[in-house]
């Protein structure tokens, strides 16, 4: 380990100063796998819609551990007992809940590697971090899985109103100047309580819960599920399948060492080795940029083209129904396609196709938010409140997109 470095508090934008607790943790974040999350973005490609939207999954892991302590001092404050062993595990566990996160977050788990999601990463690294740091992760990581008896502990890392919640709400409405999500974490934190070991929060906070909801509702239209955002990370998605499509048939792509041994195998959950881990985590944002950059001169038609649309930021048309798109419209676009450029089939796929986002604000079935009221009793927040669209928001919206190219004049 380097020597002692005594820099122990960081300066966020949102929060002001952030104390990093100890030295452990401290050598957590200064360990290479978490400094990688300094070149993830938070929100994929929504800097093309939002400008200032260039946070990383850095920062929203270090807003996390603030949130977190803030939660203990309050709960401890209640008369909730935590130990010292216990807040460090929780510290940790939030700290470390993002760390499997591959190149602009969400994208990756499509494509680069087969149905691996980011939790199943998180879970690898943090195992692989506590056999680095002398197995001093394991009550960190059993709070992260749920296997720790403490339900609460887990519910602060993973819920519906969660540490993780209340900080990329605020902080991706503050990065995208949407201030429609900008949510009151300090009086819903204050509010907590812990009843029957499970996470309540007090009757008094049920305006700022249901701004809460209504605020995460609006981010998911306005801004996660913005059509320009989602078009180009479908087309990033797209990028890297087609590129494997070319290696796949012999073809000789440039691409970093991480990338390309990526592009060049079928990385499954079975496969994802110890070794693997070790490639992922030299694996960012960069080397996609980079890729697409080189891309953009390949004599291959659809990967060229495919980049130079997310470099350019020149992106497909999309048009978002409350149906699903009709087949003569899809086969219209795709059979003009074919004839301006001679595709095949396959090939214009790329660029014409359909698919659905859905939002939903509040799940009913698991981790309800439970509200605690001056009586003892423990309500559903639903029940609770007075505001009809809570209702609303406990149902999936769905809706259906169509991409389809520009037609130049």
């Amino acid at each position: 380990m380097a020597s002692q470095n005594k820099l122990k508090i960081l300066n966020d934008p949102i929060y002001g100063f952030i104390t990093i607790p100890n030295q452990r943790i401290f050598n957590i974040i200064e360990h290479p796998f978490f400094q990688r999350l300094r070149r993830i973005s938070q929100m994929g490609l929504s800097y093309l819609v939002y400008p200032g939207a260039h946070h990383t999954r850095f920062h929203h892991a270090i807003g996390c551990v603030h949130l977190m302590q803030k939660a203990v001092r309050v709960l401890r404050y209640k008369g909730v007992e935590i130990s010292e062993d216990e807040e460090e595990a929780l510290q940790i566990a939030i700290l470390l809940h993002d760390i499997g996160h591959g190149p602009f977050s969400h994208a990756m788990e499509h494509s680069i590697v087969e149905g691996v999601d980011h939790e199943s990463i998180s879970l690898l690294f943090m195992k692989e971090l506590n056999t680095v740091f002398n197995q001093s992760l394991t009550l960190a990581i059993d709070i992260f899985t749920g296997k720790y008896p403490r339900k609460f502990m887990h519910q602060l890392i993973t819920s519906q109103l969660d540490m993780d919640r209340l900080d990329y709400l605020k902080r991706d409405s503050f990065y995208t100047g949407t201030t429609e999500g900008n949510v009151n974490s300090d009086r819903l934190i204050t509010m907590l309580n812990v009843v029957n070991n499970e996470l309540v929060i007090e009757e008094k906070a049920i305006y700022s819960v249901e701004k809460f909801l209504v605020a995460r509702r609006l981010m998911y239209w306005q801004v996660y599920l913005h059509k320009t955002s989602m078009v180009a990370e479908q087309l990033l998605i797209r990028v890297l399948k087609r590129a494997k499509e070319l290696i796949a048939e012999g073809s000789n792509l440039n691409a970093s060492t991480a990338l390309s041994y990526f592009l060049n195998n079928k990385v499954t959950e079975d496969s994802f080795d110890t070794e693997t881990l070790k490639i992922f985590s030299c694996l960012d944002d960069y080397d996609i940029v980079l890729a697409m950059k080189e891309w953009v001169n390949h004599d291959d038609f659809v990967l060229s083209s495919l980049c130079k649309m997310v470099i350019n930021r020149d992106l497909l048309k999309v048009k978002i129904k409350k149906k699903r798109p009709a087949t003569a419209k899809i086969e219209k676009h795709l059979n003009n396609l074919k004839e301006k450029y001679n595709l095949s089939e396959k090939e214009a796929s790329y660029f014409v196709f359909t698919g659905e986002i859905s939002n939903l604000a509040y799940t009913r079935e698991k981790n309800n938010i439970n509200i605690l009221h001056k009586n003892g009793k423990i309500n559903d927040v639903i029940k609770v409140s007075d505001q009809l669209n809570l209702k609303a928001l406990s149902k999936t919206v769905t809706k259906y997109y169509i991409c389809y190219p520009k037609s130049k004049h």
